[in-house]
This record gives C-alpha cells, structure tokens and sequence, in this order.
C-alpha cells in the first residue's frame, strides 16, 4: 500500500473518531462534517492507490462511484451513503437555523466507520494479492 493511502486511511480513522467525541457533544453539525470527511478521505485513499487524485469533492465522488461502486470492487451502498454524507456536510457547515437528526447522524458516523472497515479490507486483500 502506497504510503499517502496509509496517511489518508489514518486521517480517515480520525474523522471517525473526533465524529463520535462530537456527537456525544451534542454538536451535530460538526459531527456530520468529521463523518463525511472520514467517508472522503477513505475514497480518496481507495483512489490514489489506483493512481488518481482529485481537487473537487464532487470529482472524487465521482471517480469513486465509476471505478469502485459501478465497477463492483466495492458496493454500491458506499456511493451512495458517500453522496448522502456530503449533503447533510454541506446542511451542517453552511445551513444557517437548519437543525439535523440524531439519527440521520449517527448513521452517517456508522457507515463512515464501516467504509473504513472494508476499504482497508479491500487494499489489504490487494496487498496480499500483489505479494502472491
């Protein structure tokens, strides 16, 4: 695994992990946000592995539902729930009065958490393919 993917697997762990401190905060706009973040850095990651790298989220998410969803190396769920996230990211950062739900939150959170878990999945099974 190429060492910038290991760094956006990292990165992406943290978002998980600061979305849960500030949910438990009762701050859901910020929460939402991490959440999101977590989900695309875990894109971006499976994405420079196969070479690319984007500057526009709306490109990544893209590129990520083309190569992996569509292509069916990882399921289509996470496309969606990657799509899904960058919305309530854009309620939470930029809604002014616009309240979000616990629940919707903490699905985001939970999902991010599972994208994680089979992206690394995914390039660890690469990994070992490739050693083979």
């Amino acid at each position: 695994m190429k060492e910038d993917t290991r760094k956006l697997l990292e990165k992406a762990t943290r978002a998980v992990n600061t979305a849960k401190l500030l949910i438990e905060h009762g701050d859901l706009d910020f929460a939402v946000s991490r959440a999101y973040y977590a989900m695309f850095y875990t894109a971006c990651a499976l994405l420079f592995e196969r070479g690319f790298s984007f500057r526009k989220h709306s490109a990544a998410i893209a590129a990520f539902g083309e190569h992996f969803a569509k292509a069916g190396k990882i399921d289509p769920r996470f496309h969606r729930s990657l799509i899904n996230a960058h919305d309530l990211r854009l309620v939470g950062d930029y809604a002014i009065g616009v309240e979000l739900n616990q629940r919707d939150v903490e699905s985001v959170i939970e999902e991010a958490k599972i994208f994680l878990r089979v992206a690394e999945e995914y390039l660890t099974t690469l990994e070992n393919d490739e050693k083979k």
